[in-house]
């Protein structure tokens, strides 16, 4: 891809191991499946199967892992330009297991360190950072040295600019305990203009699982638009004005993981097309739904066409 991106995603990425066979431990599954993953990652793939022109800053390692990371991600139409790589470090894997579908257990396999928390400033595009329509950043960047300088320094150069957009990402096992996540994701809510994340992550980021109140904390720091995702209980979403709370699209899940990534996607999407809050939520809301119906993250990121026929059900 050589277009100027209208999108850039800054984190996570990595190969996941899905079991091929469902319904058991993980200590029984016998083979699995290979796909691109990472939440960062994840996101991008959304976006531009929705038409986007988007691109992700991230590093891999110099294995196999890696070079499937960069061909995966042009297959799926998401520039690997600023995709760089950390010697001495593997490719992250995770594995897998479906069960519950709803919200699998996952093995990360990130140590001593996975290459996308090395990041420094100079593996970053400034100029793309200056000029990017949408730029996508996670709590789990801010959770590790010298990603999260970095990340900070990419937010303090972005000073706040329409569109810069914190998924808040919490994921326990990439820090000591909540207390340090809270204090590094708090400097944040201060440089981005949207927020996403789900109740046990608002917690984490303005201490409150309740709804309406994190989105008051978060409207109070200068947050634009708020949007909290509560599963089966929908989609709040609030700006200054106005809030809503959106209602659920009922699916039998197959699998949760990505649900959430295929929301983002569709989020950054609706933003870009410069509709009103309650279309983006819904849209992207659909867009989850679909995807935790399905199996697998990066492969399971439904179209345009795919979200409009869910609405008009």
């Amino acid at each position: 891809m050589t277009a100027t991106p209208e999108v850039l995603t800054v984190g996570r990425v990595g190969v996941d191991l899905y079991p091929e066979q469902s319904g058991v431990a993980l200590a029984q599954v016998r083979s699995f499946a290979k796909s691109l993953g990472g939440t960062a990652t994840n996101v991008a793939v959304a976006a531009a199967r929705l038409g986007r022109c988007s691109a992700i800053l991230t590093k891999v390692g110099p294995d196999g892992f890696g070079d499937f990371v960069r061909t995966a991600l042009e297959g799926f139409g998401v520039s690997s330009r600023y995709v760089t790589t950390a010697p001495n470090l593997l490719t992250p894997v995770v594995f897998c297991a479906l069960t519950p579908p709803a919200d699998p257990p996952l093995l990360f396999y990130r140590a001593p360190i996975a290459p996308d928390l090395t990041l420094t400033v100079d593996d970053v595009p400034w100029d793309i950072v200056d000029t990017v329509p949408l730029l996508w950043v996670t709590g789990t960047g801010v959770s590790a040295e010298p990603s999260r300088t970095t990340q900070r320094e990419i937010l303090l150069r972005r000073a706040r600019r329409r569109y810069t957009v914190l998924d808040l990402d919490y994921r326990s096992m990439f820090w000591p305990d909540a207390d340090t996540a809270r204090a590094e994701i708090d400097w944040m809510l201060d440089h981005v203009d949207v927020v996403v994340g789900n109740r046990i992550e608002v917690q984490v980021a303005v201490g409150t699982e309740d709804p309406a109140v994190a989105a008051d904390r978060l409207l109070a720091r200068g947050v634009r638009f708020a949007v909290i995702k509560q599963g089966a209980d929908g989609v709040l979403v609030a700006t200054e004005s106005e809030r809503w709370t959106v209602p659920p699209c009922r699916v039998e899940v197959v699998c949760g993981l990505g649900a959430g990534d295929g929301f983002g996607g569709a989020l950054i999407h609706g933003l870009l097309a410069g509709w009103d809050p309650r279309r983006v939520a819904t849209y992207a809301n659909a867009a989850g739904a679909l995807v935790a119906a399905r199996l697998a993250c990066v492969d399971a990121m439904p179209t345009d066409a795919e979200i409009e026929e869910l609405l008009c059900r």
